[in-house]
């Protein structure tokens, strides 16, 4: 086993980080669906890691790991110094945001627009390399607005290998920085995983995972032939099912729980921490609406999760009815 590919524990399938979405409940409710799938925050600044409330922003549960923090930023120091803030924390991996196209990060100088200076990137990454043991990753695109991917993506993997680099998770599509929406720039540049297998080729001691379009199961066993790993995104949200195949069919280990209804039995307990706390119960449930998509009785819980779920006295009994809904409408079916 390649020895760095053996430290990044759950590499070979991993949660995307998704701003607004993969928050600390959304991961737990995750690791809950599978024991091995590793897992990403959402995109924090450097800026907010060192100035702003740290335990809102990096707060975590032990049950999450393997875990990582994903950073955007492109002053070497303060990477170097947030990576420490991480470590220090217990993250399992500091990754370096290359690929986000928003508009924020251009004026900020990072996101994708680093496409475009790999000499920064890889100065950060050596940066942060020397401030921590865990292992430093960077999530990057093929490419930005004109650029050639055969001579983008190079050139910023070379980089980044010399400085060390631990990993490169590569979406699979060009950025375009000028003429669209970070909407539409998950959408509409073509996908090109030949390029990203290209890559992995070229570097084969270099652990290469891949981001973009990846829609189920299927179409992520069969690019593990050519890398190391497969990061999924939207449809490990908006299908959270799809998680509790994750580990008897991409790690060859059985499943963290039989089905969906005994899943959310196994996280009622988070729920009632996060209830005592005071949050309300939309906090935790709103990344649980997909849960049962595709089954009899599935509008009905959706409804019920984003209506008597928003309340403020929302408790276990209002999850555990929704649920009821798609137990009677299946049973109804079988009838």
């Amino acid at each position: 086993m390649n020895a760095r590919l053996d430290a990044l524990d759950g590499w070979r399938f991993s949660v995307a980080p998704m701003m607004d979405w993969t928050d600390r409940h959304c991961r737990a409710f995750h690791r809950t669906l599978s024991r091995r799938a590793r897992l990403y925050t959402e995109m924090v600044t450097t800026g907010a890691v060192l100035h702003g409330p740290r335990e809102r922003l990096l707060g975590f549960s032990e049950m999450e790991h393997p875990v990582a923090l994903q950073l955007g930023g492109s002053d070497r120091g303060e990477l170097a110094a947030a990576a420490r803030i991480a470590a220090d924390l217990g993250y399992d991996e500091v990754n370096l945001n290359v690929g986000c196209p928003s508009d924020r990060v251009q004026e900020g100088r990072f996101g994708a627009c680093l496409m475009r200076e790999p000499a920064l990137v890889a100065d950060c990454v050596a940066a942060m390399r020397a401030a921590v043991r865990v292992p430093v990753t960077v999530k990057c695109r093929i490419g930005v607005d004109d650029q050639d991917p055969e001579i983008a993506l190079d050139a910023l993997a070379d980089a980044v290998v010399a400085a060390g680099v631990d990993g490169l998770v590569v979406h699979a599509r060009k950025a375009w920085l000028q003429g669209l929406s970070p909407k539409e720039n998950r959408d509409v540049p073509p996908l090109d995983y030949g390029r990203v297998a290209r890559l992995k080729r070229a570097h084969p001691n270099l652990p290469v995972a891949l981001n973009g379009g990846i829609a189920g199961l299927p179409t992520a066993r069969a690019l593990l032939a050519e890398v190391d790993g497969v990061m999924v995104g939207r449809a490990a949200y908006t299908e959270p099912a799809l998680l509790l195949a994750v580990d008897p069919e991409i790690f060859g280990e059985p499943a963290a729980h039989p089905d969906a209804f005994a899943a959310v039995e196994a996280f009622e307990p988070y729920i009632a921490g996060v209830l005592a706390r005071g949050d309300r119960l939309h906090a935790v449930t709103r990344h649980m609406l997909g849960l049962f998509n595709g089954r009899p009785g599935a509008r009905a819980y959706r409804r019920h999760l984003s209506t008597a779920g928003m309340r403020p006295e929302a408790d276990l009994g209002t999850l555990r009815e929704a649920v009821a809904q798609v137990a009677r409408a299946e049973e109804r079916r079988a009838a």
